[in-house]
């Protein structure tokens, strides 16, 4: 009987040369470590789209796995704060985002005779994902749903390899904290940046800093909410020096596409 990590090989074999969306994450960097396993360096390259909407910290951990792990890596950058259609933040912001990043990653792809392939999991393709549907079209396949891999399988796989990647928590990009309809700007992403860089600092690894102009909404899991209440004195001025003004708690605590319910669409915990 074939085991989660077979299927993944034989998906990424299947595939071939292997251009790999790196953005870091437990699910990119799997594919990433798995492709340069499984097909070397001379045939998977490891791409990591830089942008005002990566946070710094997930760059320069992209860095580190790169050279940690042996792997052919190229940060490139990506504009998709120029194209309106992102800017504007309605719910298809993440077609455009990922429009981008395929129009980079596609060259790269040509170039090398490979094949686009991002850390897309069967998890993944219930929730409202517009990213997804652009990077088909485009072209880009997805391993992991063709081995039938669930985020589960994935970190099991992570942990079986000894990767670090394999307990990280989910850190989509810095745009999803804002809410849809109002215009995501270098600004913006700037102040969501440096107020989560500096909660990060405070101890608190999985935390979102949801943006609602001058004021903001802050996300950790529920049972880190006594620990933030504790550290107020501390984590207040640090969310006020990013350009907060008002500073607020989530009591329901961190929600994965929490801003989706402004679209009617269920959020994961």
């Amino acid at each position: 009987m074939t085991t989660p990590h077979d299927r993944l090989a034989a998906a990424i074999e299947a595939t071939g040369p292997i251009v790999v969306g790196f953005s870091g994450g437990a699910d990119s960097a799997l594919l990433a470590f798995a492709a340069t396993q499984s097909l070397g360096r001379d045939h998977a390259t490891c791409v990591t789209a830089v942008s005002p909407s990566l946070a710094p910290e997930e760059l320069a951990d992209c860095r580190a796995l790169a050279a940690e792990w042996g792997l052919d890596w190229r940060p490139v950058e990506t504009q998709e704060l120029a194209d309106p259609r992102y800017a504007a933040n309605d719910g298809d912001r993440c077609y455009w985002c990922k429009s981008e990043l395929m129009a980079v990653l596609a060259p790269v792809a040509g170039e090398l005779g490979a094949t686009v392939a991002l850390g897309v999991n069967v998890d993944d393709l219930g929730d409202h994902r517009p990213g997804q549907r652009a990077a088909a079209e485009r072209g880009a396949v997805f391993p992991f749903v063709n081995a039938g891999l669930t985020k589960a399988d994935v970190r099991q796989i992570s942990r079986q390899l000894g990767l670090r990647t394999a307990d990280k928590p989910a850190a989509a990009c810095l745009a999803s904290r804002v809410p849809y309809g109002t215009a995501v700007t270098l600004g913006v992403l700037t102040e969501v940046a440096r107020a989560e860089s500096a909660l990060k600092r405070l101890g608190f690894p999985e935390v979102r800093v949801r943006h609602y102009g001058d004021l903001a909404r802050i996300e950790v899991p529920v049972h880190d909410l006594d620990r933030l209440l504790v550290l107020r004195s501390e984590v207040i001025p640090a969310v006020q020096e990013a350009g907060y003004r008002y500073v607020t708690i989530d009591l329901e605590g961190f929600r994965s596409g929490n801003l989706n319910a402004a679209l009617g669409l269920p959020t994961r915990s």
